[in-house]
């Protein structure tokens, strides 16, 4: 169960610098500050990821995510009311390039989570530190749905672990929404935790 004062510990370790093993909606993740290059190093390295695939930027609330990206066209910012939070991450134009570490080499394409955090997480609603997010698993390696799935040498290499039992176990669905707002158009990049029914019937 994660109490108000571990979400407070979790944003002094995004402040520092640290890498936290924290549970979302789907399975467990990795989380730093997607500002501070060598955070999101040692996050990739903990991983054995390679640095220029790209990760997503998770948010804690929509209102945050709203009020970070003014930028987002108006059917974007509908896309994020009607699927957000949720167990999905969206791919979303980035004319502004921020969060370029997060980005990888195509700083013009956002990867964007807010999650729905189940009961045992919700005091990590009151985070206001957007975080880089990947799943706590060696790249390629299964999704961990438990703290105790996640691989020892990562719970070791991390600066703090947050533990709310057992999640759902299942990614997020990536939902590409970077023609949403000129075309209407979307695609599934990758099936998940919500399905393609699910997201046509929110985005209609």
């Amino acid at each position: 169960m994660i109490e108000p004062a571990d979400a407070r510990t979790f944003e002094r370790c995004m402040a520092v610098g640290g890498v936290a093993v924290f549970p979302t909606d789907t399975v467990y993740g990795l989380a730093c500050d997607p500002a501070n290059a060598d955070a999101v190093a040692r996050l990739y390295a903990l991983k054995r990821r390679m640095p220029d695939k790209p990760a997503a930027v998770m948010f804690f609330s929509v209102d945050l995510a709203l009020e970070s990206l003014p930028e987002l066209g108006r059917r974007s910012r509908t896309a994020l009311d009607v699927l957000l939070p949720g167990a999905v991450t969206l791919l979303l134009p980035n004319p502004a390039r921020r969060f370029p570490l997060a980005c990888g080499p195509d700083p013009a394409t956002l990867g964007l989570r807010v999650p729905d955090l189940p009961p045992t997480a919700q005091a990590l609603t009151a985070v206001r530190w957007p975080v880089l997010q990947s799943s706590a698993n060696r790249a390629g390696g299964p999704d961990p749905r438990r703290l105790q799935d996640v691989p020892e040498p990562i719970r070791e290499g991390a600066d703090l672990l947050l533990d709310a039992g057992e999640l759902p176990g299942t990614p997020s669905t990536v939902v590409d929404l970077r023609r949403y707002d000129e075309e209407g158009a979307w695609s599934i990049v990758r099936h998940g935790a919500v399905d393609a029914d699910e997201v046509a019937a929110a985005l209609r």
